[in-house]
């Protein structure tokens, strides 16, 4: 190994999604195009390792570029309106040829065992069934979709007991049945978000073949609430493809389901990016804002430590020990993102000075550069002026610059409250620098 010490850091970096999503349910959604482009095997690598992890997977996959492909043999034309296709007879039986032969490759992908690959000794059952209870779409602004349809009922009393069942996962296809027995075709996108609504799913995953969002500017959306969602969809400038993800990760989210992600299978192993990093490689949403910069409580004394053990060991910061933390947990503030603390601070006031000392300033290391720094310093400022104090102060040995660009001035030690002066280690002769609120 090259470089033991950044594998370390990585794992650590992953240990609390991987404690975080134990015993979770994903369902993971993909499109006929994502087979078609030769990325199954790697897929089923990465799903295989999520199974390993103790999270309970159902997978959704699409079909339309395979029943375009059987369309074709046929020398019959494909036929669509607002996105979605018309099922007639003829398409209705390519798309049943279309999910038995991906069925089969699916099967396949799951059931390769290489040495060194994810696979290696995993024994996965993959269990799939007439699961989706569906009804016809009917007649839509004077268009009759005939056979295309709609998600009625998921059987979740049915799917549930096999996800518990150590090393099986569920696959869904995108075709439903009515209780007269008849087959409708399906978007895979109705289905899975129907699937994460019944089950109660925690994750709801789209690994799609559209690019990542962007919004009308061209800048990346990395993260959105599904009312901030529900706006982009309003505002139009998505391309229909990737607005149709859209509609259905609000849908999942209105309806009770945590998260949800859209992530283009483009880049190498994109939902383990998506689902172990802190900014990951597609867009978020949520039916809340995830990030949130508040006060923090005794629940977060251990993400606190977590955070500041390595610039305490470097000597960055002063040693605090848990206790200490504990008794102090009152005067710090946490930026808690999706439950994993990312940056903390504390404010120790001065009352008869009207000053306050600011401690621990710390960000992750994985989010620096994303401006939470410069947002817990406002936090704390704002916390200082209603507690009525006029100064804030910091002690720093390393990062005096940062606080200089950002209003602080250099001063003395005789500069500091009475009691903040006895207590001045002479021994770390740290910077004193003051900024007046």
């Amino acid at each position: 190994m090259e470089n033991p010490t950044q594998f370390v850091q990585w794992l650590r970096s992953v240990a609390p999604y991987i404690h975080a999503f134990g015993g979770k349910t994903f369902v993971v959604a993909f499109p006929g195009e994502l087979v078609a482009s030769g990325a199954l095997p790697v897929l089923a690598q990465d799903l295989s390792l999520l199974v390993a992890l103790g999270i309970r997977v159902v997978l959704v996959h699409g079909s339309r570029p395979q029943v375009a492909e059987q369309l074709g043999l046929r020398n019959v034309e494909g036929r669509f309106h607002n996105g979605v296709r018309i099922t007639d007879t003829a398409a209705l039986e390519c798309a049943k040829e279309a999910a038995g032969e991906l069925r089969l490759d699916i099967e396949a992908a799951f059931s390769q065992g290489l040495p060194n690959t994810p696979m290696s000794h995993a024994q996965i059952s993959i269990v799939s069934g007439n699961f989706v209870v569906a009804r016809p779409l009917g007649v839509i602004d004077g268009v009759d979709f005939e056979l295309t349809g709609v998600t009625r009922k998921i059987a979740a009393e049915k799917i549930h007991p096999i996800l518990q069942t150590e090393d099986s996962l569920v696959l869904l296809s995108p075709l439903g049945f009515s209780p007269t027995g008849e087959i409708f075709n399906l978007t895979m996108e109705d289905v899975a978000a129907s699937t994460a609504i019944a089950l109660h799913a925690d994750k709801l995953i789209f690994i799609t073949e559209t690019p990542m969002m962007v919004d009308a500017a061209g800048t990346e959306i990395r993260e959105l609430s599904s009312h901030q969602a529900e706006a982009v969809l309003q505002a139009g400038f998505l391309p229909p493809d990737a607005a149709f993800y859209l509609q259905h990760a609000v849908k999942a989210c209105n309806s009770g389901v945590d998260r949800v992600h859209v992530v283009p299978f483009e880049m190498d192993g994109s939902a383990l990016l998506e689902l172990f990093t802190h900014d990951g490689v597609g867009t978020m949403i949520s039916h809340e804002n995830l990030e949130s910069l508040r006060q923090a409580t005794i629940e977060d004394v251990g993400g606190i430590i977590k955070l500041i053990e390595p610039l305490e060991a470097d000597g960055t910061l002063v040693y605090r020990g848990r206790e200490l933390i504990e008794r102090e947990i009152d005067q710090f503030s946490v930026i808690d993102h999706d439950g994993v603390i990312f940056g903390c601070a504390a404010l120790y006031p001065f009352p008869e000075s009207k000053m306050g000392e600011m401690a621990c300033l710390t960000v992750s290391a994985e989010a620096q550069t994303q401006g939470d720094g410069e947002r817990i310093l406002k936090h704390m400022e704002n916390r200082a002026r209603a507690a009525g104090l006029t100064k804030l102060f910091v002690l720093t040995t390393r990062t005096s610059h940062w606080f200089k660009k950002r209003g602080f001035v250099p001063a003395s030690v005789d500069d500091l409250p009475k009691d903040r002066q006895h207590m001045y280690n002479w021994q770390r002769r740290s910077q004193v620098l003051i900024k007046t609120l």
